[in-house]
């Protein structure tokens, strides 16, 4: 399973409230842009999944096309 960041839902006026629930300090945001996730260092574990209230981050099988 990955995070990942759907930016259309994000208003990007704001400083992400899913930054403050990560355990392993996997999101990144510069300024009031739409938050990145780390997938190096993310251990998918959902917290940012339910914090967000405009449901930007959602958890996806693979980032791999082709599965």
């Amino acid at each position: 399973m990955a995070i990942i960041v759907k930016e259309e839902r994000c208003p990007q006026n704001h400083l992400c409230p899913a930054m403050r629930v990560c355990p392993v300090d996997a999101i990144h945001q510069a300024g009031y842009s739409a938050p990145t996730v780390d997938l190096a260092v993310c251990i998918s574990c959902g917290k940012c999944v339910r914090a967000c209230p405009m449901g930007a981050f959602q958890a996806v099988a693979s980032l791999d096309p082709a599965s």
